[in-house]
């Protein structure tokens, strides 16, 4: 997969996508949107990838958009350009729409839409460090934002611009859990090992229902989920090992 700034990793079924720009924080330009949408996807085709884990190179997450290419862009009533907010939703709406479970590997600073690509991810993982958030609605955050911390805090850190810690993420279920630096890479790897060892077909059908009945009323998510139907290949060979 030739790519630029994206470097693609695969080690016993983890994919590991790391965007590599850590000159500028891994800030984002429509084409390291595309390039992460293409390391995504190219998880996603391969049977043997059961979690995809998404990371930052140097000291930072993602710190949002490069606002140099912002030169490039035509402003207009606050928004960032078309190329770019589309490249931005359609790298999000992969990460929520792939079969694989992703994991956001937070190493330092995540800001504005680097905290609406983790936001999108299944499981948010930071290191306890300098790490701070900072809150701007770009890519979706007005919506995904307040359904996972609730609509009053939601208003107030995005009113205020406020800065904060991985450990008030954590008090604010913004994500799921703070390590230290030294430990980050074997709390996610030890993560992805437990996800690995269940029926990955089961979880991309838990994860398609979880993910479209967030955005439903709770009647038509019991509808979805007694109605639809999924393939999973290996529910006999996992209950014989039941005795």
């Amino acid at each position: 997969m030739p790519v630029d700034n994206i470097i693609y990793e695969k080690v016993h079924g983890v994919a590991k996508i790391t965007i590599n720009r850590p000159e500028v924080m891994n800030a984002l330009r429509p084409v390291d949107l595309f390039e992460a949408k293409a390391a995504i996807e190219c998880a996603e085709k391969d049977d043997s990838v059961g979690v995809i884990v998404l990371t930052g190179a140097g000291g930072a997450f993602c710190a949002g958009v490069d606002l140099k290419a912002l030169r490039e862009c035509k402003l207009k009533g606050g928004r960032v350009g078309t190329q770019l907010d589309n490249a931005a939703r359609d790298f999000i709406e992969t990460i929520e729409t792939v079969s694989k479970v992703v994991i956001a590997m937070v190493n330092g600073y995540c800001i504005t839409g680097g905290l609406e690509i983790a936001l999108a991810c299944d499981f948010i993982i930071a290191a306890d460090t300098h790490v701070r958030w900072g809150l701007r609605c770009i890519w979706g955050m007005s919506q995904r934002l307040p359904r996972r911390i609730g609509w009053m805090k939601a208003k107030e850190l995005t009113f205020t611009a406020k800065m904060i810690t991985a450990r008030e993420a954590l008090c604010i279920n913004m994500i799921n859990m703070v390590v230290i630096p030294e430990k980050l890479d074997e709390t996610v790897n030890d993560l992805s090992k437990k996800i690995m060892n269940n029926s990955l077909s089961a979880i991309a059908a838990h994860k398609y229902l979880y993910n479209h009945s967030m955005l439903d009323t709770l009647e038509n998510g019991l509808h979805l989920e007694a109605k639809t139907d999924f393939v999973i290949a290996d529910t006999e060979e996992r209950l014989a090992r039941f005795k």
